[in-house]
């Protein structure tokens, strides 16, 4: 039993500080997933909490034929994808709220990627197509296996593998271009 299954749990029993912990534990990496479809860290912020407060209310049925993390993100990738459907008619955003929203992302960013390795690369993943951002995201940033990947974004395995090899491909393209070489790709 993970973390996150065990917290569930404990929240599911009775104990609301389950759920606070829970929340602490993956806010940060929800959002980010989440921003990865929405390009909009406040939106991605509001999702998180959206996917928490479906959890937090209707307490669906956590079956353990995943990990705790994999079935989460699922749960936020069918919030994020609602809202989606519902809000694809075009923004305005005043200036102060693009700067404000700049200063929010950078900052979970530089809390989230520490090391200036992952900050180059999660630079270089912002000119990937979404699905190539979103595998190479889930499968070494949150270290999702292909399975996790393939249950997260509704795909076989075969087509997570298949999309992890073009998506490698293009990022170390994209890489290269820019003069960094990357020895794990």
């Amino acid at each position: 039993m993970d973390i996150g299954e065990s917290l569930y749990l404990r929240f599911l029993e009775g104990d609301d500080l389950g759920l606070t912990l829970l929340i602490k534990e993956y806010k940060n990496g929800l959002i980010l997933y989440i921003n990865s479809y929405v390009n909009n860290i406040f939106i991605a912020e509001d999702l998180m909490e959206e996917t928490f407060y479906k959890i937090a209310i209707k307490k669906p049925k956590f079956s353990s034929k995943s990990s705790f993390k994999t079935w989460l993100y699922a749960i936020g990738r069918n919030v994020t994808l609602d809202y989606l459907r519902h809000n694809t008619k075009f923004m305005i955003s005043s200036i102060e709220d693009v700067k404000n929203y700049i200063k929010e992302e950078i900052d979970l960013e530089h809390l989230y990627l520490r090391d200036e390795r992952k900050k180059i690369l999660h630079n270089a993943l912002e000119n990937l197509s979404p699905e190539y951002r979103q595998v190479l995201w889930l499968i070494y940033f949150e270290d999702f296996s292909n399975d996790e990947t393939a249950q997260v974004m509704k795909k076989s395995k075969r087509q997570i593998e298949n999309l992890v090899y073009r998506a490698k491909k293009s990022l170390k393209l994209t890489l290269e271009k820019e003069g960094f070489s990357y020895e794990e790709l």
